[in-house]
């Protein structure tokens, strides 16, 4: 190849992770905005202290559900009529709805717009990643995702700091960012791997070739339940902490956005290592199974920690998070599981499935807390869904320097 086409590709491809680690450090500022104003915000527009778990749980999956609606427009969208498509589009809307959420007045209208805003979230990474995917190189593309992963999970620390100067200023920076970065993305190039399918016969962005053969759905099942262990530490442990603190018997009032800020913090660093120990083992597998397993001790850290300190909470938060900092080699094995023509479905869907799960985990983790208690349902909840998730893994190929250009037939 020629030096100067082979550093122009360079150059683009470098530009691209750049463009998609930017998109995702939005996504995650504006998915966690609300776990970390919760309390605040809703104080503010005049919930009492009994009623804060009940209404927040209500809002968050609200949010949650126009994830998982999103992630299936998003995902057809990019199949249908391209990655680069689903980028402006869905940063476009979750901006918007960001900017009016900082003049909110009661419940009703805040989940409202949080389920729009979560609509547009679910389109950012699925797309980000498929295109980093299908751009770099088959050995070095774990990179590419690691980095997206790396960046993208620091706006949850920028959120925790904006924040400190007023839940709506929260929400203002946040659609602020947005527009920014949508400027930013004037120039991004779509997919080769892409446009090689648009040109060809075969069905794009159909939703229901995941349905129709019966080892393809087993597949996407599989790559959901990999990664809900992931979520529930987020959405459970650390966005309930001032309730876990009560449970615990802490001696300072946990705060949930000083747990989201060192929980990220620490997957930002697991992710590192993640994608570092699947580029030296060559298997992703094997980095989920280690990433699972040190996650189950942590989370026994945190619920063992009676009488805890609010200094000691964020380092168990921090430790929690390193531990499940899998998020990119996650998605990176939905990615690499599927061909062309529905990767982005599945690279977008997957992700914001695993996010809305937190609907069933939550209504699960609620139950088991009416007859248990929260720290031994706390316990529960972990072993099922690790147990759940070790199997999934059992059932996938390992996909470390698969060839992804290739379509799957109906």
């Amino acid at each position: 190849m020629d030096t100067a086409v082979s550093a122009k590709l360079t150059r683009n491809a470098i530009f691209l992770v750049l463009v998609a680690s930017l998109g995702y450090f939005v996504d995650i500022y504006d998915l966690l905005v609300f776990s970390i104003v919760r309390k605040s915000s809703l104080h503010d527009i005049g919930i009492s202290d009994a009623d804060m778990l009940a209404k927040g749980q209500f809002i968050i999956n609200v949010q949650m559900f126009g994830l998982l609606l999103g992630g299936i427009l998003w995902g057809v969208i990019g199949d249908k009529l391209g990655r680069i498509k689903v980028l402006f589009g869905s940063i476009l809307l979750y901006s918007i709805a960001n900017f009016a959420n900082a003049y909110v007045t009661d419940v009703n209208m805040y989940a409202t717009i949080r389920f729009i805003a979560g609509i547009g979230l679910a389109g950012e990474l699925g797309a980000g990643i498929t295109l980093v995917t299908e751009t770099l190189s088959k050995e070095k593309r774990g990179y590419g995702t690691m980095i997206v992963a790396v960046i993208g999970l620091f706006g949850a620390a920028a959120a925790v700091m904006v924040a400190k100067h007023g839940w709506q200023n929260a929400y203002k920076v946040g659609g602020g960012l947005g527009i920014l970065l949508l400027l930013l993305r004037i120039g991004t190039f779509e997919s080769g791997m892409f446009k090689n399918v648009e040109k060809s016969d075969v069905s794009k962005g159909n939703f229901f070739m995941l349905f129709s053969n019966w080892g393809r759905f087993k597949k996407y099942i599989y790559c959901i339940l990999i990664g809900a262990p992931l979520w529930y530490v987020v959405g459970v442990l650390v966005t309930f902490s001032p309730e876990f603190g009560v449970a615990l018997k802490a001696k300072d009032a946990l705060s949930a956005g000083d747990g989201v800020l060192y929980c990220y913090i620490g997957i930002a660093v697991g992710d590192i290592f993640a994608g570092l120990l699947s580029q030296i083992t060559r298997s992703r597998k094997l980095t989920m199974v280690v990433f699972l397993l040190i996650s189950v001790i942590s989370v026994i850290c945190y619920l063992r920690a009676e009488g805890l300190t609010s200094q000691h909470f964020v380092w168990l938060c921090f430790f929690m998070g390193c531990t499940v900092g899998y998020w990119a080699t996650f998605v990176t094995i939905a990615a690499e599981q599927f061909g062309t023509n529905i990767r982005a479905t599945v690279t977008t869907t997957v992700p914001n499935f695993v996010r809305g799960s937190l609907i069933p985990i939550t209504l699960a983790f609620n139950a088991f807390k009416g007859h248990y208690g929260m720290i031994t349902s706390g316990y529960i909840m972990m072993g099922i869904l690790t147990l759940i998730a070790l199997l999934s893994l059992s059932q996938l190929k390992e996909t470390f320097g698969k060839d992804l250009d290739y379509a799957e037939v109906s």
